[in-house]
């Protein structure tokens, strides 16, 4: 099974504060920069998640696939 995840990169981001306009559930300003709120990294697939990654003009929102643990009884 696999999971996308949602991160900032905090060595690009400048602070416009896109990601928090265009989802505030997910995203938080905080000391002058765009994060991801503890506990939504797994979030994005989310379609307000897409959109502010999209829109960030600073390209700082990166939404990765990662494969999630495999159950025990699965191989």
């Amino acid at each position: 099974m696999k999971g996308q995840k949602v991160s900032v990169d905090r060595e690009l981001c400048y602070g416009s504060a896109e990601c928090v306009h265009r989802a505030p559930a997910v995203f938080e300003f905080v000391d002058g920069f765009g994060v991801v709120r503890p506990g939504r990294e797994e979030a994005g697939d989310a379609p307000e998640i897409l959109e502010a990654a999209e829109k960030c003009p600073s390209q700082a929102i990166s939404i990765t696939i990662a494969d999630a643990p495999s159950s025990p009884d699965r191989p």
